[in-house]
C-alpha cells in the first residue's frame, strides 16, 4: 500500500535530521559524546582542566605554549617513535598549529586548507578548500602560509590568502559563512591564525611592505557581521577618526602618509586576559622602510612596532607600548605575547612578555602596559639598551641608515632576534623558550625610489643585501649568522642554556610538564630537550625543514606530539642561498607517541638540473639595472642573488632565458595560474630584458665556478 506523500517526506526529515546528529557527535576516549568542535569561553578560560585537548592556538589565551601533560616526560622521550603522517597536497611552507578537540584533529595548510582527523589515528575525516586564487601570490611576501584556525561552538573558522574569514562545519567541513575582510583591489593578504574570544572571531591581516594600512576586526562568530574595528595608522586628518586616540597619533607622522597606508599590519598571533578583558596585539614595520617617503620629518609613527591593548568586547583603546619608535629596521613587534604570573622584586606581576624582533627581552605589566624591564637576548647594535624610565630605545649612533648615503650593517637584521616562530613558557622552571637568530643585515637607502603598485615598498637598495660571491668571502661573511634554541630568565633576564643548530629560521617551541621542551629545526630534524638543562633527549629526521610549532594533546589515554612540517617562508624565499635553505619540501603532519609503530616512506631523489645559460652578452650597465629591477620585483620569491630556496623555480636553470617565452611568462601571465602573474603594469619589455640579462649573468657565474670546483676535486682526488 502506497504511503501518503506527507508520511515520506516527514520520514525523510527524521532520518536526516537522525543522521546529522549522529554524525555531529564523536565517542570520546571516555565512552561520552560531545558535539563536534564544542568550544567556548568556559572552556577556553579553564582550559588546565582539560589537558589532553589543544582548543586554541595556543593551548591557552595566555599564549604559553606550554602543557600540563607528562606521560612523555624527560626518562622516556627516548621511546617517541611515529604514531601516523599525513602527507599535505601543497608543497609550500607550513606554519599552522593545530588544534584537537575531544578526539579530532583541525589544522590549516598552505593555502588556507583546514582538514579535520581522527587525531588517534590520523585518518581524513574532511577537507575544505578554499580555492585561493594562485594569482594573490604577488601579494604575499613570505609565501602562501596559513598559522591555524579557531574552534568555537561547532564552527572551524580560517583566514584566507586573499582575505575571507571563512566559518566551517566542524561536522562535515562545509562552509557556513564567509566574509571579505578588507578590500581586495588592495595589497593586502591574510597568514595569521584567528581568535574566538566571547562569540567573536578577531583577526588582523599582512601587507606592511606593500603599502596598506594596518587594522585588527572582530566579527560575530554566528553570521560574521562585523562588530568593531580598529586601525592602526591613524588616516586621512582631513577626514573624522575612526577613534579619538588616532587624532592623537595623528600628531606623530609627518607628511601625507595615509595616500599609501602607512604600514602596521596585525599578522601577529592574539593574547587574550579574560579577567581585564584586554586584547593583546603587536603590529609590523610601516611602509615604506625609510621613514624619508613614509614619515619625512621623522616622528614616532604611532602604532607602529608597538603592543596594543584594546577592550576585547568594544575594540576600545586602553594602552600601548611602542617597541620601536620610528622603525626604520622592520623590527615588528609581531612575535608571540605571553601572559604569566610572576613574582618580580618581592611583588606578584601580572605580566606580558615578548622575545622581539628587535632582539630584546621585554616583561609589561600587562594592566598597564608599564615597562618592567628589558634586556638584548641576541647581539645587538642598533641600540645599546633600553631606558626604563622613558621605555625607549638609546639608539647607536649609526643606526639610522636612513638619514645616510653609506650602507650599515646592524644586528639583528630584518629576520629579527625573534621572529614569527612562538616561544613557549614553562611555569614549572619559569623559562621562556626561544627559537632564536643571530644575524647582521646590511641596510642602505635606494637611490630614485618610486612607489611599487605591485612590489615591496621599502626604500632600500636590495643590491647592498646580498652576499660576496667567492665561496670563500661567502664563509666568512656567514660565519657570524646562528639560529639555537635558546632558555631565558624572564625576571633576572639572563640566559639559562641553548642549543646550536646548523643556521637560523627554525620551528617555533612547545613545552611540556613532562620536563620537555619540543623543536624542528630548518636543517630538517625534530627534537627533544630537557627543559632544565638543555640536555637533547630525542631527535628524528623529517625529510624537510620544520619552522612550525608543535602541539601535544591525549587521546584514549596515550599522549601525542603533533607538528606539522614543510620549509618555505620568508627565509626560504627571500634568504636563498643562506645555509640549510635548500631543503626539499615534503609538507606532512608528523604525530608521534611512545613506542609508535607507523614509519616514513624513504624520500624520493631528484635527477639534478642541468645549468646552461645562454652566453652573457649584455652591458654591465643593463646587467646593473637587471640587478636592481630584479631586486625590487623578483628577489622575495626567487631568491636574493637569483639564487631560489627550492620553493619556486631558479631563474638560473629556465629554459625561458634564451627565447621570448620569457616574456610570455613575465609580461603575457602564461604561468598566472601558478602564481607567476604579469608584471606588465609597472614593467615594460626592455626593463624585463634587463632583469633577463642579470639571471644570465649570475647563472653563467654559477656555471663557471661548479665547473672550477669540480676541476678542483678532481686535482685533489688524483693528488
Amino acid at each position: 500500500m502506497q504511503k501518503p506523500l506527507w508520511r515520506l517526506v516527514f520520514l525523510s526529515l527524521l532520518i536526516g535530521a537522525f543522521t546529522l546528529w549522529c554524525s555531529a557527535v564523536r565517542a570520546q576516549s571516555d565512552g561520552s559524546t560531545k558535539p563536534a568542535a564544542a568550544v567556548d569561553a568556559d572552556r577556553l578560560i579553564k582550559a588546565d582542566s582539560e589537558p589532553g585537548n589543544w582548543m586554541t592556538s595556543a593551548r591557552t589565551y595566555g599564549e604559553q605554549r606550554f602543557s600540563p601533560l607528562d606521560q612523555i616526560n624527560a626518562s622516556n622521550a627516548g621511546n617517541l617513535k611515529l604514531a601516523w603522517y599525513y602527507d599535505l597536497e601543497t608543497a609550500r611552507g607550513q606554519e599552522a598549529t593545530p588544534l584537537v578537540v575531544d578526539g579530532v584533529m583541525y589544522v590549516s595548510t598552505a593555502w588556507s586548507i583546514v582538514k579535520a582527523f581522527d587525531a588517534a589515528t590520523g585518518k581524513l575525516i574532511w577537507s575544505y578548500d578554499p580555492q585561493v586564487p594562485r594569482s594573490t601570490l604577488i601579494k604575499v611576501c613570505c609565501d602562501a602560509v596559513n598559522r591555524g584556525v579557531a574552534a568555537w561552538k561547532g564552527k572551524i573558522y580560517v583566514g584566507t590568502i586573499d582575505g575571507r574569514l571563512i566559518a566551517i562545519d566542524a561536522t562535515d567541513g562545509k562552509p557556513a559563512w564567509s566574509v571579505q575582510t578588507f578590500d581586495p583591489s588592495k595589497q593586502y593578504t591574510i597568514t595569521s591564525s584567528p581568535r574566538a574570544i566571547d562569540d567573536k572571531i578577531v583577526i588582523g591581516n599582512s601587507g606592511s611592505e606593500y603599502g596598506v594600512r594596518g587594522f585588527i576586526s572582530a566579527y560575530d562568530a554566528a553570521t560574521g557581521k562585523l562588530a568593531w574595528r580598529f586601525y592602526t595608522v591613524p588616516g586621512d586628518p582631513s577626514k573624522p577618526f575612526e577613534a579619538p586616540i588616532l587624532a592623537k597619533a595623528a600628531k606623530t607622522w609627518h607628511g601625507q602618509w595615509w595616500k599609501d597606508g602607512g604600514g602596521g599590519t596585525v599578522w601577529s598571533p592574539i593574547s587574550y586576559d579574560p579577567e581585564l578583558d584586554l586584547l593583546y596585539f603587536g603590529t609590523a614595520n610601516g611602509s615604506e622602510w625609510d621613514q624619508k617617503h613614509r614619515s619625512p620629518g621623522g616622528g614616532d609613527n604611532w602604532f607602529l612596532a608597538s603592543i596594543v591593548a584594546l577592550k576585547a568586547s568594544t575594540g576600545e583603546y586602553v594602552w600601548h607600548y611602542q617597541v620601536v619608535p620610528g622603525d626604520v629596521w622592520d623590527y615588528d613587534a609581531t612575535q608571540n605575547m605571553i601572559l604569566a604570573d610572576l613574582t618580580i622584586d618581592g611583588k606578584p606581576r601580572k605580566v606580558l612578555m615578548q622575545a622581539s624582533k628587535d632582539g630584546f627581552y621585554y616583561v609589561l605589566d600587562r594592566a598597564t602596559g608599564e615597562l618592567i624591564s628589558a634586556k638584548n637576548f641576541v647581539p645587538v647594535t642598533w641600540a645599546s639598551g633600553i631606558d626604563l624610565k622613558t621605555g625607549r630605545p638609546m639608539e647607536s649612533p649609526i643606526a639610522r641608515w636612513d638619514l645616510t648615503e653609506e650602507k650599515v650593517v646592524l644586528t639583528p637584521s630584518a629576520n629579527g632576534g625573534h621572529n614569527w616562530q612562538p616561544m613557549a613558557f614553562s611555569p614549572k622552571t619559569g623559562l621562556a623558550y626561544i627559537p632564536a637568530n643571530q644575524e647582521s643585515f646590511a641596510f642602505a637607502p635606494e637611490e630614485n625610489y618610486k612607489h611599487n603598485p605591485m612590489g615591496f615598498n621599502l626604500g632600500i637598495d636590495f643590491a647592498q643585501v646580498t652576499l660576496p660571491r667567492s665561496r670563500e668571502a661567502r664563509r666568512k661573511a656567514l660565519e657570524g649568522e646562528k639560529g639555537y634554541l635558546l632558555a631565558w630568565d624572564p625576571i633576572a633576564q639572563k640566559e639559562a642554556w641553548r642549543a646550536p643548530h646548523n643556521g637560523a629560521a627554525n620551528g617555533g617551541v612547545l613545552a611540556t610538564a613532562g620536563n620537555l621542551v619540543f623543536q624542528g629545526t630548518a636543517s630538517g630534524n625534530f627534537n627533544a630537550y630537557k627543559a632544565e638543562t638543555g640536555e637533547q633527549l630525542w631527535s628524528m629526521p623529517v625529510q624537510t625543514g620544520v619552522i612550525a610549532a608543535p602541539m601535544t594533546y591525549q587521546v584514549g589515554g596515550d599522549q601525542y606530539v603533533s607538528v606539522l612540517v614543510g620549509w618555505g617562508g620568508n627565509y626560504a624565499l627571500f634568504g636563498a642561498g643562506l645555509p640549510n635553505n635548500n631543503q626539499r619540501n615534503i609538507s606532512r603532519v608528523l604525530t608521534f607517541k611512545l613506542n609508535g609503530s607507523a614509519s616514513l616512506p624513504p624520500p624520493t631523489t631528484q635527477k639534478p638540473s642541468v645549468l646552461d645559460p645562454p652566453p652573457a652578452t649584455a652591458s654591465a650597465k643593463t646587467v646593473a639595472q637587471g640587478r636592481r629591477l630584479y631586486g625590487h620585483n623578483c628577489a622575495i620569491c626567487h631568491g636574493t642573488d637569483a639564487i631560489s630556496g627550492g620553493l619556486v623555480p631558479d631563474l638560473r636553470y629556465s629554459g625561458l632565458l634564451g627565447n621570448d617565452g620569457w616574456y610570455n611568462v613575465v609580461l603575457g601571465g602564461a604561468l598566472k595560474d601558478q602564481g607567476m602573474v604579469s608584471f606588465a603594469p609597472i614593467l615594460n619589455r626592455s626593463q624585463v630584458s634587463a632583469i633577463r640579462a642579470y639571471i644570465i649573468g649570475e647563472a653563467n657565474y654559477a656555471k663557471d665556478a661548479m665547473a672550477k670546483n669540480g676541476a678542483a676535486s678532481n686535482r685533489s682526488a688524483k693528488e
